[in-house]
């Protein structure tokens, strides 16, 4: 029980770091968080309401967009800040009473508060100002979020060591990851790509959790391939997986020699 009081003295602590570091050094400090995404969701509108009439689903281009960028993020920010955890901690982690996995939980429990209070900001506004009725369903964007968050917790968990071991798969690794944006059903459903084309991209669990976060947002849409249970299982496999390598490369993570 007492080594549990401790952890958690140790991972608040470490949040309270965290915050102070992240936002408390910039202009704007937690605004900027904010203002950040609803950039992006503005100016995808404005592109977008130039080409097209009307938006894939629903009759708001924000909401839209915003069911598409919002879930992303969640996975996108969670694997890109868990992955610097080791590098923005190391000299805590010569105490021992720090541990590495303090330091995950307080960089996943950050993330994810903020992603939330700017998920929630954002739909907020876009209810407001593009006078959007239609019901959601909050537990459903929930559970999505929820999902995008477990997958870049574990796809950030594993790039921490795999990052430091092998300085070219950091490379590779961004390569790989930069079209995501644009292959994940950000700007477009699924559904309307031909086949195999969309058997294809049904392989990556981004689109399962953009379709699952829509199908929260919209009542009417019906996402065609939705399979929640594909991202969990991949996504828990994937921290899993990063626990596996974190644990065995917990000695040179405290001696530096990663």
């Amino acid at each position: 029980m007492r080594l549990i009081e401790q952890h958690l003295r140790v991972t608040a602590a470490l949040i309270v770091r965290e915050m102070s570091t992240r936002y408390g050094s910039k202009p704007g400090g937690y605004l900027w968080a904010i203002f950040d995404p609803v950039a992006h969701v503005a100016m995808m509108t404005l592109i977008f309401q130039v080409f097209a009439r009307m938006p894939a689903l629903g009759l708001s281009f924000p909401l839209f967009f915003a069911s598409g960028y919002l879930p992303f993020t969640f996975y996108q920010r969670m694997s890109s800040f868990m992955a610097g955890t080791m590098k923005a901690n190391k000299a805590l982690l010569s105490y021992p009473v720090v541990s590495p996995f303090d330091a995950i939980v307080s960089r996943f429990v950050l993330q994810l508060m903020t992603d939330a209070v700017v998920t929630i900001v954002i739909l907020m506004m876009i209810v407001e100002l593009a006078d959007v009725t239609q019901p959601m369903n909050v537990a459903g964007m929930v559970e999505a979020a929820g999902a995008a968050a477990v997958l870049g917790l574990g796809v950030g968990t594993i790039n921490i060591v795999m990052f430091a071991r092998f300085p070219l798969y950091e490379q590779i690794f961004g390569i790989i990851n930069r079209p995501l944006f644009m292959i994940s059903g950000v700007f477009f459903l699924p559904e309307a790509l031909p086949n195999p084309f969309h058997d294809i991209i049904l392989y990556n669990p981004l689109v399962h959790i953009i379709m699952w976060f829509r199908s929260a947002v919209y009542p009417e849409y019906r996402a065609d391939g939705l399979d929640t249970g594909y991202v969990i299982e991949f996504a828990l496999v994937c921290f899993v997986a990063g626990l596996a390598l974190l644990t065995t490369s917990m000695r040179e993570i405290r001696e530096d020699r990663l």
